[in-house]
């Protein structure tokens, strides 16, 4: 067997923000509740890693008790949760990814100037629930290009589109063409609303999927950009499987000889990738190609609201761990670390 690995995979200068911020605030507060409204970053291990260490899910802030630590999640609220927080009187610190704030602010900014926002995206999906809530008179959600005849538009010439960050970028491509032959005068962002790691991630399975037979991506069932990856993958005519780990691997998806794309959605942890790797090293004699095809760098600092708490707790929150220290620590939580497999 001949495994391709992706790169980039996993994690994304979001998603390591919104951990940090839940791990920051373990050490910070020892003993305290801490609660995270939905799940931090839409990844069953990380949820499970985090709900070990003492940290509660809740889907309502109602569950949440008057006065306690509240995370806002990576994927954004809307006005009216962080309303209820406050008459709640819970401390919230907002883990929201730089990305979706920029769509939230782009659409508070279209709604003032008059327009009418068609928001493309997954109506369900926690990010457009709280991007449609900064102005839910003034947004409508368009999820396929059929949608397009229902919409009810007072001006033509007076619309934008927006996108959920983690859509593909195939089918975005498909609706936003859809709405430019509808509404010709159409306004855009100034920038892609789907974030970079989105993009990079289907690039690269785009780009390496045609030389494979079989595509497994980690990531969890409700990772929209994890499916995302095996949608792009079945596009260019290659079978994708969606795992959450090495316990889903199936044998009846290989023959024998087979080449193999390996790659991770935005929220998956790498040692959920090298377990994967391994036991394809260990049960098909697979060799392992690394393949090069975007260069990550970024990072997003931990949130105003979070280093103001680390400041009334005598923490000075600009004195960080370096990159790799925190990579060490969180290793173990969180499978954060580079993957090495070596000749296992």
């Amino acid at each position: 067997m001949r495994i391709l690995l992706a790169n980039p995979r996993g994690f994304c200068a979001g998603v390591h923000m919104a951990i940090d911020v839940v791990d920051q605030l373990l050490t910070l507060c020892p003993g305290e509740p801490l609660y995270v409204f939905h799940e931090i970053v839409h990844n069953k291990h990380v949820v499970q890693r985090f709900e070990r260490r003492g940290v509660s899910f809740v889907e309502a802030i109602e569950d949440v008790p008057e006065g306690a630590t509240l995370v806002f999640s990576a994927h954004g609220v809307s006005p009216a949760v962080r309303d209820l927080a406050r008459r709640r009187n819970l401390t919230a610190i907002d883990a929201t990814c730089p990305l979706v704030t920029k769509v939230h602010m782009e659409a508070i900014r279209y709604a003032k100037q008059g327009f009418q926002i068609l928001l493309v995206g997954h109506a369900d999906h926690q990010e457009v629930v709280g991007t449609r809530g900064e102005a839910p008179d003034a947004i409508q959600v368009v999820e396929r290009p059929e949608d397009i005849p229902g919409l009810r538009i007072a001006d033509p010439n007076k619309l934008v589109y927006l996108t959920q960050t983690t859509l593909s970028t195939d089918d975005a491509g498909v609706i936003i063409a859809a709405l430019k032959r509808a509404f010709p005068n159409i306004k855009e962002p100034p920038s892609s609303d789907i974030c970079y790691a989105t993009t990079n991630r289907q690039a690269a399975v785009r780009q390496i999927a045609p030389e494979c037979d079989v595509a497994l991506v980690i990531g969890s069932k409700n990772s929209s950009n994890s499916v995302r990856l095996t949608e792009i993958s079945q596009n260019v005519g290659v079978p994708a499987y969606l795992i959450d780990d090495v316990g889903e691997l199936q044998s009846a998806w290989f023959k024998g000889g087979e080449t193999v794309l390996v790659t991770a959605g935005a929220s998956a942890p790498e040692d959920l990738v090298a377990g994967l790797c391994r036991t394809l090293i260990e049960r098909y004699g697979g060799t392992i190609e690394v393949r090069d095809v975007f260069n990550e760098d970024e990072e997003f600092n931990l949130p105003a609201t979070l280093k103001r708490l680390m400041r009334e707790r005598g923490v000075d929150p600009d004195v960080r761990r370096i990159r790799v220290g925190h990579y060490e620590i969180t290793a173990e939580r969180y499978g954060a670390t580079p993957l090495t497999i070596g000749a296992t």
